[in-house]
C-alpha cells in the first residue's frame, strides 16, 4: 500500500499538468509546430513506436557502455586515490577540472577521432558519468571509522585484507548512489554525443524531427529517453537491493 501511495502522487501530478497543458494550447490555439498537445504527441509515440523502439535500442546501447566505462573506470580512480595521497593531491583536481569542460566541446573530436559509432557516444556518456562514481565511491571508502579499522589491524589483517574485507564493502551504498547519479547522466551524454555526429538513436531522430518541425516527434523522444533513464534507475535499485543484503548491510 505504501509504495501505490508513493507512486499515486507522481502519477496524479503528471496528469494535471498534462491536461492543463493541453487545455492551455488548445485554449491559446498555439500551433502545433510550436507546443504540440499531449494527446498529439502520444499519437506520434504510439503511430511511431516501432522506429522510437528500433533508435531507443542503439541508446540504450550507448548508455550502458558509457555506465560500464565510466563505472569502472571511476571505481578504480576512486581506489587508487584513496590508496595514494599522491595520486589523490595530483588527480582530485585534475577530476574536478575536466567537469569544467562542456561537453559539446569534446563530443565534436570524438566523432573524429572514433567515427559515427556506439563508442564516441559512450566515451561521452562515461565522460559525464564518471565523476558522481569516483566522488561517492571515495567517500564511502572512508567511511569505516577509525576504530574498525584499528580493530581490523589488531586481529592481524594487512592494509589489502582490510580494503577488501571493511572498506569495499563500506562503499556499496555510496557506490550505488553514485551509479544512480550516474545512469541519469549518461543518458545526457549519449544524447549530446547523437546531436554532434549519429547516424542511428534518439538524438538523431530528434534532430531530424526537429528539421521537419515534427515537433511531436521530438517530444515523443523525450519521452522515450525518460522511459529509458526510469528503466536503468529501476535496474540499478534492484540490483543495490540484491547487493545490499547478500552483503548483510540493507
Amino acid at each position: 500500500m505504501k509504495r501505490l501511495a508513493a507512486l499515486a502522487a507522481p502519477v496524479v501530478l503528471v496528469v494535471i499538468l498534462l491536461l492543463v497543458w493541453e487545455g492551455a494550447v488548445q485554449w491559446f490555439a498555439v500551433p502545433h509546430y510550436v507546443l504540440p498537445p499531449p494527446s498529439r504527441i502520444v499519437a506520434a509515440f504510439v503511430s511511431h513506436f516501432p522506429s522510437l523502439l528500433a533508435h531507443a535500442s542503439v541508446t540504450l546501447v550507448e548508455i550502458a557502455a558509457g555506465l560500464l566505462l565510466g563505472g569502472v573506470g571511476g571505481f578504480a580512480l576512486a581506489i587508487l586515490v584513496f590508496l595514494s595521497p599522491l595520486l589523490e593531491r595530483t588527480l582530485y583536481p585534475l577530476i574536478i577540472a575536466s567537469q569544467m569542460v562542456p561537453v559539446f566541446a569534446i563530443a565534436p573530436l570524438l566523432v573524429v577521432w572514433m567515427g559515427y559509432g556506439v563508442w564516441p557516444k559512450a566515451v561521452v556518456a562515461a565522460l559525464i558519468g564518471f565523476f558522481p562514481i569516483v566522488v561517492n565511491a571515495s567517500d564511502g571508502l572512508r567511511a569505516p571509522s577509525e576504530e574498525t579499522v584499528e580493530l581490523f589491524r589488531s586481529l592481524g589483517a594487512t592494509r589489502g585484507q582490510i580494503l577488501r574485507k571493511l572498506r569495499l564493502p563500506a562503499s556499496l551504498p555510496t557506490l550505488f548512489a553514485g551509479l544512480k547519479v550516474a545512469a541519469t547522466l549518461c543518458v545526457v551524454g549519449a544524447t549530446i554525443g547523437e546531436w554532434v555526429g549519429a547516424q542511428r538513436g534518439l538524438g538523431y531522430l530528434m534532430l531530424q524531427s526537429n528539421a521537419l518541425l515534427r515537433v511531436d516527434l521530438v517530444f515523443a523522444a523525450i519521452a522515450m529517453l525518460s522511459l529509458l533513464g526510469l528503466l536503468l534507475f529501476a535496474v540499478l535499485r534492484i540490483i543495490e537491493r540484491r547487493v545490499l543484503r547478500w552483503r548483510g548491510t540493507g
